[in-house]
Parts: C-alpha cells; sequence; structure tokens
C-alpha cells in the first residue's frame, strides 16, 4: 500500500488520518462547532490603531479583534507595486513562496496614515486565534482552487517549487497565459503538474466568479461580517491532498462518504473511482493501524523497533527531543550500535515532529558518535528526511506554494551532537499536541475547554463501539486514546501506593471521626 486518506466522521469531529506505507503521517481534526477560519474573508472595521506597534485591531465579528500588521495592509493594493510575487517584472514570473515573502514584507508608510479608527477594510484571516491572542489578518487576499492560487492584488505568475522540470515549468506557464485571464497574479500548484488549458479555464473561471462575489458583498454587506468561508475539513481535503499518488480514500460514514463523491466528481473526476465506504463494525481507525499511532503521539517514550527509544519534551522556549539505546545492546562494535540507533532515530524523529505538529525550536540531542564520519551520516540522513518531509506537508486550505515551501536550515552534527532546527507549525486543521494530550493539572487556560472537548469525543467514539468489544458494565474494555509510557512487551507500570486510578473502588469502610473528650474548663 503506497498512500491512503482515511476519513473517521464522529458525531462531534471530523478526523482525516494520511498513511504512507500504513504508518501515520498526518492527522488532521475538526471540531463541528469549532471550525477553522483561516482563509475565511470578512469586512471589518478598525476598532484601535497602534503607531508604537506599527499594527491595528480589527473586529470581523470574533469573540477577540484580529491583528493586523503595517506590513500586512496598504491602502492602494492594485497600484502596490511589491504586490505579493515581488522582484520580476511587472508582468513577469516569480518563483518566490508567498511563506519567504510574509517574513519580509516591510510596510510603506505608518500605520496611522493607512488606517483610522471606524475604517471598513478587507481582510482574509492568515493564522488562527491562539489562547489569549486573536487572529492575525492580512489585506493580501488569495483564493485556493484545485490548480490554481489567484491573488487579486499580484502581477506575476508563480509556479510550484515542487515542480523541478524546467521544460514543464514553461509549458504551465504558457498554457495559463494563453486564456483570458483576470487582474491579478496566479500560482499553479503542484496538481497542475500535467494538465492543459480546459483544467486551467474552469479554475479561473470560478476563483474570478468567487472573487466578484467578495467584492459585491464588501460593498452590500455592514461590517463586521464574513464575505467567503473556507469548505469543510473533508472539502478541503478533497481540493489539496487527493491526487494521483493516493491509492484509496476510505470513509466510514455513508452521509460524508456520499459527500465526498460529490466534492471528487466536481474537482477531480478521474480519481472518483478512489474513494471508498468502510462498512465493519470495527471502527476504522482502529482497522487501519491509526488509533495505535495516535496513542504514541501522546507518549512523552517512543519506542524504536530496534528496543531504543526517544523522549520529547515540551517547554516554553524550546522542543528537545533526546535518542536512548534503550534495550538494544548491539553485536561487537559501540560505534555501530549507536550509529544505528542514532539513523534509525532520524525517520521517527521527522515523522513525531510533522504528525505533532511541533514548532519553534527543535533541538535534537543524538547519542554521541566519536568518529566524525558517522555525524556527517547521521546529518545527510536528516536533512534528507526533513526535505522529503517539507515537500510533502502539504496543509488542507494553505495555497500549494506557501505549504510545500523549503524547510527551515539545520545545524550540521559536530562535536556536541545536538541539531537545532525551526519549523512553523501548520496549523488550519491539523491536530496538534494541544488536541490530543492531556496537560498537567496546574495548567490554567483555553486549553481545559479543547481538552474536555477531545474527552467527550472519545467517550462517545467508544460508546459507538460494538457491544462485543465492550467491558462489564456496558464500557469500553479498555481506551486506547490513554497515553502509556512502558515500551512493547513490557507490563504497564504499577501505581505508587495510596494512588487509585479512575474507577477505582475504595478498600473498607471509614469509621466515624471521634474528637477527644473534653474536660471541664474548656482543657483536654
Amino acid at each position: 500500500m503506497g498512500k491512503r486518506i482515511v476519513v473517521n466522521a464522529g458525531l462531534t469531529e471530523t478526523r482525516v488520518g494520511v498513511q504512507e506505507g500504513n504508518l501515520l503521517t498526518d492527522l488532521y481534526l475538526e471540531r463541528h462547532r469549532q471550525r477553522s477560519i483561516v482563509g475565511s474573508v470578512y469586512k471589518g472595521i478598525v476598532t484601535n490603531v497602534l503607531p508604537g506597534m506599527q499594527a491595528a485591531f480589527v473586529d470581523i465579528g470574533l469573540h477577540k479583534d484580529a491583528f493586523l500588521y503595517a506590513g500586512d495592509y496598504t491602502t492602494n493594493l492594485g497600484d502596490d507595486a511589491r504586490a505579493m510575487l515581488a522582484g520580476g517584472d511587472e508582468e513577469g514570473d516569480a518563483d518566490v513562496e508567498v511563506e519567504e515573502l510574509e517574513a519580509r514584507r516591510e510596510a510603506t508608510a505608518p500605520i496611522e496614515d493607512m488606517l483610522r479608527k471606524g475604517q471598513a477594510v478587507l481582510v482574509q484571516v492568515s493564522k488562527e486565534s491562539l489562547g489569549t491572542k486573536g487572529a492575525r489578518i492580512t489585506s493580501f487576499i488569495s483564493l485556493p482552487g484545485r490548480y490554481l492560487v489567484y491573488m487579486p492584488q499580484a502581477r506575476h505568475i508563480g509556479v510550484s517549487r515542487r515542480i523541478r522540470d524546467e521544460h514543464e515549468r514553461d509549458r504551465l506557464r504558457d498554457a495559463l497565459r494563453a486564456l483570458s485571464l483576470p487582474p491579478g497574479g496566479f500560482i499553479l500548484r503542484t496538481n497542475a503538474e500535467g494538465k492543459g488549458e480546459a483544467e486551467f479555464a474552469n479554475d479561473v473561471e470560478f476563483l474570478n466568479r468567487l472573487w466578484a462575489q467578495i467584492q459585491a458583498r464588501f460593498e452590500s454587506t455592514a461590517a463586521p461580517a464574513a464575505l467567503h468561508e473556507e469548505g469543510d475539513l473533508t472539502f478541503r481535503v478533497v481540493r489539496d491532498l487527493l491526487s494521483p499518488d493516493v491509492d484509496e480514500f476510505v470513509v466510514d460514514s455513508k452521509e460524508v462518504y456520499d459527500k465526498c463523491v460529490g466534492y471528487v466528481e466536481a474537482l477531480v473526476p478521474a480519481l472518483a473511482g478512489r474513494v471508498r465506504l468502510y462498512e465493519d463494525r470495527q471502527p476504522v481507525f482502529e482497522t487501519l493501524g491509526i488509533e495505535r499511532d495516535i496513542e504514541k503521539a501522546l507518549r512523552r517514550r517512543v519506542w524504536l523497533k530496534s528496543g531504543g527509544y526517544i523522549v520529547i519534551d515540551h517547554t516554553e522556549a524550546l522542543v528537545s527531543i533526546d535518542v536512548n539505546t534503550g534495550k538494544y545492546v548491539g553485536k561487537r562494535d559501540f560505534e555501530q550500535t549507536v550509529l544505528k540507533i542514532n539513523l534509525e532515530s532520524v525517520g521517527e524523529v521527522v515523522r513525531q515532529i510533522r504528525l505533532r505538529d511541533l514548532g519553534g525550536i527543535i533541538i535534537i540531542d543524538f547519542i554521541d558518535m566519536e568518529r566524525e564520519e558517522h555525524r556527517d551520516q547521521v546529518f545527510k540522513a536528516l536533512r534528507h528526511a526533513h526535505q522529503r518531509a517539507a515537500d510533502l506537508r502539504a496543509r488542507p486550505g494553505r495555497d500549494d506554494a506557501q505549504a510545500r515551501a523549503p524547510g527551515p536550515p539545520l545545524a550540521p552534527v559536530r562535536a556536541v551532537p545536538h541539531v537545532p532546527g525551526q519549523r512553523c507549525r501548520q496549523g488550519r486543521g491539523h491536530a496538534g499536541r494541544g488536541d490530543l494530550s492531556r496537560r498537567p493539572r496546574e495548567s490554567r487556560g483555553p486549553g481545559r475547554a479543547a481538552r474536555a472537548r477531545g474527552r467527550r469525543a472519545r467517550a462517545l467514539r467508544h460508546r459507538a463501539l460494538p457491544r462485543g468489544r465492550r467491558g462489564p458494565g456496558g464500557r469500553a474494555a479498555r481506551c486506547p486514546d490513554r497515553p502509556q509510557d512502558h515500551g512493547p512487551g513490557e507490563p504497564e507500570p504499577s501505581r505508587p501506593r495510596g494512588v487509585r486510578g479512575p474507577g477505582a473502588r475504595r478498600r473498607g469502610r471509614r469509621g466515624p471521626v471521634t474528637h477527644p473528650r473534653r474536660l471541664p474548663g474548656g482543657h483536654r
């Protein structure tokens, strides 16, 4: 089996797993009452302008005002020479990734000269709200289609860097230019490889009509208001992830299956035969081993096949990953033993980073290696796995150029065998650590509500199990989502004396509380 997409539709949430060779590589989660707003377009009202921060707060109808940086706004987008794909002639080509451009945008004028309190603005959400922070927004609109991304404020035609054949890149540009294009710029997505004018014409027509509708709604709607909302998770997965290299698209709900078939027939009819309805009684995530991989993602310790393991720790400043030999003792040469464990850990480390959606500074502490050639070998393996993951890290709802931007640089392995790296959290429906794991009791804040929703969703999944798979009293015999830190073949560690697990009964009965006899005069 090559690549498989599996959709698990629950009562309160939808989960989508992507498997490569029966290993879970990506997990997306969308709760029905808390859909992602990244990519949605709003008409907002400026509530505050902060010259000292060169930013403004905009009310777009959410519980918190959104944050608009001065570099993400300009008063006249149509005449802005630096619009989105800078670096070429006015009507030329560009291969600059959108993610790289966002990092170096600079405001052309002070924020107080461009915006005023009470002003209506057209914006798009670029980053989800997190904790106490509101969403981040931009006035540079990008509308993704199946093969193209339309940017009304740009003036260039870009091609995804994942398409490396120069002849194919030139052919794609020529095919797109042969059409009657509306004002603006386009990015040809990776899915466009091998396609022609007919497919591009449908995308151009759809995206141009969508932009016209957004503009019309902006003129007629009172702010704050949503002008365009992205589709649900299943639609974004079909649009952005379903490609010829996907061998199977499995859905476990008839209602969602019919919806997905409609999406596939409208967007990529040639792949309609790969959509399959799962009808067995056992949950699809358990049958295909996805639930087991999710359980591993909840653990602090992840075991390797050889018997070694890695430990993943999260702090406020960084994520540390420690590699250990564990049960593996090797055969003869200690250096070869260390090299084998380090090389084996590389693939699992990169997979866990991608699966858990880890971001920020990541430090990998490999086992000490004395030989320089061994350190170089481990670094080359890490760089190769890191680049491959960057090529495959498409996220539903993000434009192709941004999703496949090259990964951040890695520091080589030296005498101190730490490999620091950086990675942007993908978000946008990706089931990160906060959606899956439990935080310590002393943690307080909005995350508690998210964890409560996760517990409710797990409880509903286990209630739906067939009766033959339940324990006494109708309860599920074992919750597969519960994290466990013991390794394969090891017994579950016993709890300390006096510590009871959930549902444990009290031993004996507490007797009456007695007080010492009081003596006359109040003395005891």
